[in-house]
């Protein structure tokens, strides 16, 4: 599913050069929920970044599902973003102009998908998370916990192969990362859902069935959790 051989980051920063991964390499299966841990400036985000194909490496090469990530350009890259994966940030980034159901089929009228299909898909994945009560609802009448369900709801629409998470529960008091979290395994468990999530929490371990985590742009370790 993912394959990473060898990736190496490096940002030039004038007169500084930052060495943010040196040389990781990792293979992750369909349908694992893997967590990427490690102190601030370990490489965590870095690495997530170049997985979701939001940034490129300085070197190495990624796999996803088979597809040599090297040889895709810039457009090419954008539709496979768009087709096959799906992410949640820690700032929900919603679109504040928009309804519930407006946000979570947004990108599912980008792809082109026939109305009655997303519309359909929306419904169905917002009562799985327990807002179909909210469809008309916007952002700001919702809870920051409410409003990461809405994008996780998002970013699984379109059942993508591969769901990445960037510190999705930063933002939320332990009650409602609780909860986000146990919706995340109920859809790796549920819906065989590949997720890949960046986290520094340590309690957060108990929900991944792996933990790769790095130090100083390296793996320090990779395995079940203690």
């Amino acid at each position: 599913m993912i394959v990473a051989e060898n990736l190496t980051r490096v940002y030039d920063m004038g007169k500084v050069t930052v060495q943010a991964l040196r040389g990781v390499s990792f293979t992750i299966s369909r349908g694992e929920f893997v967590g990427i841990m490690g102190a601030s400036g370990s490489g965590k985000s870095t690495l997530l970044h170049l997985l979701g194909l939001l940034d490129r490496p300085t070197a190495g090469k990624i796999s996803l599902g088979g597809m040599d990530t090297g040889t895709l350009n810039d457009r090419q890259r954008t539709r496979f973003r768009l087709k096959r994966l799906g992410y949640v940030f820690q700032d929900y980034a919603l679109v504040p102009e928009l309804t519930v159901e407006e946000n979570v089929f947004l990108t599912s009228m980008v792809r082109g998908t026939a109305k009655e299909q997303y519309m359909n898909e929306t419904l169905e994945i917002l009562k799985r998370i327990g807002l179909s009560d909210r469809m008309k609802h916007k952002h700001n009448e919702l809870s920051g916990g409410q409003q990461q369900r809405v994008a996780i709801a998002r970013a699984i629409v379109n059942k993508p192969e591969i769901l990445f998470a960037d510190e999705p529960c930063a933002n939320l008091d332990s009650e409602s990362s609780k909860n986000v979290l146990d919706l995340f395994k109920q859809i790796n468990r549920e819906m065989k859902q590949t997720i890949v999530m960046v986290s520094h929490e340590e309690w957060h371990q108990e929900y991944f069935d792996r933990i790769i985590i790095l130090r100083d742009g390296e793996i320090l370790s990779d395995g079940p959790p203690a």
